[in-house]
Parts: C-alpha cells; sequence; structure tokens
C-alpha cells in the first residue's frame, strides 16, 4: 500500500442531511436479544448500553459466543432485538433500516463479500451503485481508494485472480466505496502480510482522525485493536463487561508481569508455595534451569518470590519484567487467564 497515495480530501458522504450532526454516530440503549423459549433459552446480547461519538475508532472483543456478532448485526438491522433501541447518525436502525444505510458500511465475512467475476473497478462501482451513486460521481474516490490500497495496476483484473491479501483489500475497498460515515469491520487484517497489515492499520487510523469517520472493528489480532481504536468495549455471556480507552484498559491491572529463570530443578513444594501466593505458571525446563512466570499487582511482590527463592536455595539466573498487552488484561477480565477457549 502507498501511504502517499492515501485517501486525501474527505470522502463524499451519503449521509442524511436531515440526520443531526450532534447526535452521536451510534446510540445503543437497552439491546437485548434472546432465541428460544424457557430453559433453552439462549440470552445472546443481555441489556447492552453503547455510545460511540463521531470518529472515533472502537474495538469489540469477547469469547465466542460473547454476542458480539448478534449486537453488531443488530445495530444494521439484520437481526430484530427484542428489546431496546439503536440509532446509527440519529436515525433508528430498526425503524427505518434503508435510511440507516445511507450511513453505514460492513465487512463482515471478509473477502467473501465482493464479487469474483467482476473485477476490482467493476466491484466498486456496483457497491457504489448500491447507495444510489452514478459511475462518475464516484469515479475519483475510487481511484483514491486503488492508490491508497495499492490496488491501482489490478483494477481491470477479475477478483478471482488476486492474492488472498488483495481480495481483502478489495473487499475493505468496497465497503468504503460509497463514503458512508459509519464503517463496521470484520477482522480486516486477515489474510495480509505483516507490511500490508500496518499500511492498513495506518489507513484506517487517518480515516478516523483526517475523515471524521467512525469504526467498528471485531478482531482477534490484540496488535491491530491496540494500534487501531480509541475504546475497547468487552462483551461476554451477551453483556458488557468493559468499555475503557485502549490505554486505559491495558492499566486496568496495574500489574507487572516477569519471567524468572533460576538454576536447577524446583521441588513441588516450592511450586505449589509460588502457585498459591503468586499464581506462577508456565513452568519450563532447558538443561540444568527452570522457568516461570509470575504476576505481580505489589511492585513489592518481587521480593517476596526473590525470598521464596533464596529459603529454596535456587540461584536466580534472569529476570524479565515487561507490561501486560492488551491480550492479557482481556483474559483477564473475562476471567479466563487461568484456562477455557481461545477468544
Amino acid at each position: 500500500m502507498n501511504t502517499n497515495a492515501s485517501l486525501d480530501g474527505r470522502l463524499e458522504a451519503t449521509a442524511d442531511p436531515d440526520a443531526s450532526e450532534s447526535r452521536p454516530a451510534i446510540a445503543v440503549e437497552g439491546l437485548t436479544k434472546v432465541y428460544g423459549d424457557g430453559e433453552d433459552a439462549i440470552r445472546a446480547v443481555d441489556d447492552v448500553d453503547l455510545t460511540i461519538e463521531r470518529g472515533t475508532t472502537v474495538g469489540v472483543l469477547g469469547p465466542n459466543g460473547a454476542g458480539k456478532t448478534t449486537t453488531i448485526k443488530s445495530l444494521l438491522g439484520l437481526v430484530l432485538p427484542d428489546a431496546g433501541s439503536s440509532e446509527i447518525a440519529g436515525v433508528d436502525a430498526h425503524q427505518n433500516p434503508r435510511k440507516v444505510y445511507r450511513h453505514v458500511g460492513a465487512m463482515l465475512e471478509g473477502a467473501r463479500n465482493v464479487y469474483w467475476k467482476l473485477t476490482v473497478r467493476e466491484n466498486l462501482e456496483f457497491f457504489a451503485a448500491l447507495g444510489g451513486q452514478s459511475v462518475s460521481g464516484a469515479r475519483d474516490r475510487h481511484d483514491r481508494l486503488l492508490e491508497a490500497f495499492d490496488l491501482a495496476g489490478k483494477a481491470d483484473d477479475p477478483v478471482n485472480d488476486l492474492s488472498r491479501g488483495q481480495k481483502q483489500k478489495v473487499s475493505l475497498a468496497c465497503t468504503l466505496a460509497r463514503g458512508t460515515d459509519v464503517v463496521f469491520l470484520d477482522e480486516p487484517t486477515l489474510g495480509l502480510d505483516v507490511e500490508a497489515s500496518l499500511e492498513l492499520r495506518r489507513e484506517l487510523r487517518r480515516l478516523a482522525d483526517e475523515e471524521d469517520i467512525t469504526i467498528v472493528l471485531s478482531s482477534h489480532d490484540m496488535d491491530v485493536v491496540e494500534d487501531i481504536c480509541d475504546r475497547v468495549v468487552i462483551l461476554s455471556e451477551g453483556s458488557v463487561i468493559a468499555d475503557d480507552p485502549v490505554d486505559d484498559l491495558v492499566q486496568v491491572f496495574e500489574t507487572q508481569a516477569y519471567r524468572v529463570t533460576v538454576e536447577g530443578p524446583v521441588t513441588e513444594a516450592t511450586r505449589s508455595r509460588l502457585d498459591r501466593e503468586f499464581d506462577a505458571g508456565d513452568w519450563t525446563e532447558t538443561g540444568d534451569r527452570t522457568g516461570f512466570d509470575v504476576i505481580l499487582t505489589d511492585g513489592d511482590a518481587l521480593y517476596d518470590v526473590l525470598d521464596v527463592l533464596r529459603d529454596a536455595d535456587l540461584g536466580l539466573v534472569d529476570i524479565d519484567g515487561h507490561d501486560p498487552d492488551l491480550e492479557t488484561v482481556f483474559l483477564e477480565v473475562t476471567g479466563r487467564a487461568n484456562g477455557g477457549d481461545d477468544a
């Protein structure tokens, strides 16, 4: 992707002029969705409240079955909730979904959003036409998108002939083809190589910062969430259990993580004590050395760990300290740090 050819200038919006600019981009109150009846009922979304201001990038995280997909589809009017309300750009998503669609672009299933037999440019034109835009009226925006996502040289190629990463870029470009002011993205960096992923992160941040586009992002890649998002909303069992700026969320647990390496084997008694008092884990043995992790909420607790090692006559080889990243916080917040399925 050529960052020098990023989407300069305001992406032309199809926003309804009647929508109040003072309203949040997204406003959700008491959103609830239940599948089934009686004892078999599943409360997929449970009384969710959420407000997202314009030009904000928000990551929606949670383990499988947390309610992420149902919540997002409810916002898009694809799922009818049992209770609550949701508005996008001041428009009720359930009473007037057609009007909401003027404001929203969505990439929910990666490259499967596009038509592989059409060329890259034909896909852009098709999705723009769905929003009532003429080919000529959208040409300049599409040229900027093709340049920004390093697709200009592939504009006349069928999508089916492209690599997986290029297809992902086409899908994202099509999501932005109408110049909407709210965008929902599901795993936008899936299938991209490292360089393309980094370029895409920068472009998404630029869209929010310079184009005032609101981005709601769902991803299992915690690095992507940390790089792109202003806020993180974590769902568990249909409820919001955390809603904080990314930096604040990482600092929710004022902890320090350490990797400790000692000389010699560690007895079961000492392991049990370290596990019990400091939640030690990830034990490894390499040659005549033993390593383990501890996460400490009190800075002085490290000295207590060293006292245990001294009592056990274990020689200290190395201590490597690092701050917890978003993935560590996510596991802690959802109560799944000690086991469970992957998020």
